[in-house]
């Protein structure tokens, strides 16, 4: 018998019950695994490719730096070693949701794409576990199940450069020297302390800040963990009076030489991982495309894509979407090239590549390309207002769509794709427009210590924008016709 979500025309690999009871978290617990496997056979190819000198030393320094935004980790460390960081963190996740014994969903996977998306600019695998220890914690003392809070464990980790910095800077500030590392007991213990409050705060805060944009923002822990880190960072640094850390930056001249960072390298791997996502999909769904026409038509508010369709059709989702979104950056790469008046952009850097994984974050539980489209359009939009007032003030045009704040704003602004789904385009549109406006500010608010840093971008747009729809009436266009 099927169940009432589904037809005949858009069932996915299984029959329904069976889908939900068991394949879906054997089909995220494989392509999480296989993400991973990806990252462990990329190391020695962006070795090799690069021409990376000292590998283990590499990865020393990406371990033992502190890591604000934006901490390229590419340029600190090199292509072989990023990839690697990312990679055991990756596997750290698989061994968490495994032994965890957590029924996978679109929550799971979504944090798992969020550690391996800052694996390669902030995170790492050892500034990582202190939050995750603290939501353990919270379990422990208050009867939760961790299988329950496995995903805010995972979305707590966008703390991490707290968690460096205290280690390794935070009680030293005099005689901190990037180059010579250097551990006290009392910024060890700072960490720790910090990790488990952090571990209290975060899941008390979640259900509040959802609220709040009422599911209009899909990085919803990027509103919570922002508002967490503006407290944490003026007390802990403004309050006291500590100097915050500069962003970590490493002689390498051959990197930041290259025009479009490793352009060449990533398109081969983005393409690979893409082509094999939608393959894995068009089998695991009876060699068919049947429901991603569906998925493609929804509003993307409250819809999880891994209940309706299934992870199969999720997995088509993902592999599209990821298209979309690697045309998209190799088209703003070139358009300082294309209009000479435009300022140079960056290319494939850590973090470019870093929050190509954060935008398909949510490719099971509302993200695809159709209601994401109008976002985008509001940064361009914005792009184009610029350059036009600009051009009559006669004031140099200060960013284009390849600067790597709006890279990255972009990305997760992606989550604001529900105001286009229900709102219509336009509302999409105005809801990239003004996050674009803002998306390079609000880092200085957290002092650079959020990774999530986009999400709460999204978020404040949310809760300005939500009110202003409000007031003056504006209603939802669209219901979603999947039901």
């Amino acid at each position: 018998m099927l169940l009432p979500y589904y037809s005949s025309e858009h069932i996915s690999a299984f029959d329904a019950e069976e889908h939900h009871a068991n394949n879906a978290p054997k089909l995220i617990g494989f392509f999480t695994l296989f993400i991973t496997v990806c990252f462990f056979i990329a190391t020695p190819l962006g070795v090799i490719y690069s021409r990376e000198q000292d590998f283990w030393g590499n990865v020393y320094r990406i371990l033992t730096s502190p890591s604000k935004l934006v901490t390229d980790y590419f340029a600190l460390g090199g292509l072989g070693s990023a990839f690697f960081n990312t990679a055991v963190c990756g596997l750290a996740t698989n061994f968490i949701i495994i032994f965890s014994g957590i029924k996978a969903k679109a929550t799971t996977f979504a944090g798992y794409m969020l550690v391996v998306a800052h694996g390669f600019y902030g995170l790492n695998f050892l500034n990582m576990w202190p939050t995750i220890f603290g939501v353990l914690l919270y379990c422990a003392v208050c009867k939760q199940k961790f299988s329950d809070n496995v995903h805010i464990a995972l979305f707590s980790t966008a703390l991490g450069p707290f968690i460096s910095d205290f280690i390794f800077r935070y009680t030293i500030t005099d005689t901190f020297d990037a180059s010579h590392p250097q551990v006290t007991v009392l910024g060890i213990i700072f960490a720790l302390c910090f990790g488990i409050a952090a571990g209290f705060v975060v899941p008390a805060l979640l259900p509040g800040t959802t609220a709040m944009h009422r599911g209009f923002n899909m990085y919803k822990a990027g509103l919570a963990i922002g508002i967490l880190g503006i407290f944490v960072y003026s007390f802990m640094y403004e309050s006291l009076g500590i100097p915050a850390p500069d962003v970590i930056k490493i002689d390498n001249p051959e990197y930041y030489a290259l025009e479009y960072g490793y352009r060449g390298f990533m398109n081969i791997f983005f393409i690979i991982l893409f082509t094999c996502a939608i393959i894995f999909g068009f089998i695991f769904n009876r060699y068919s495309f049947r429901g991603y026409k569906e998925l493609f038509k929804s509003v993307s508010y409250g819809v999880d894509f891994l209940d309706k369709f299934g992870m199969s059709v999720c997995l088509i989702n993902f592999g599209i979407y990821g298209f979309c979104i690697l045309g998209y950056l190799n088209l703003i790469f070139i358009l300082p090239q294309i209009f000479g008046f435009l300022p140079s952009g960056i290319g494939f850097t850590g973090p470019t590549v870093g929050v190509v994984f954060a935008a398909l974050t949510f490719s099971a539980d509302g993200q695809q390309p159709r209601t994401v489209a109008p976002i985008a359009l509001g940064y361009v939009l914005l792009s184009v207002a610029v350059c036009i007032i600009c051009s009559i003030l006669k004031a140099p045009i200060p960013w284009t769509l390849s600067t790597q704040g709006y890279i990255n704003g972009l990305a997760f602004s992606t989550g604001l794709c529900a105001f286009s789904g229900k709102y219509g385009k336009r509302y999409g549109v105005l809801a990239g427009f003004l996050s674009a406006i803002i998306c390079t500010s609000t880092s200085e608010m957290h002092g650079g210590f959020v990774l999530y840093n986009g999400g709460f971008t999204a978020g404040l747009t949310a809760l300005v924008l939500l009110p202003i729809l409000d007031f003056y009436k504006v209603k939802p266009k669209f219901e979603d016709d999947i039901k």
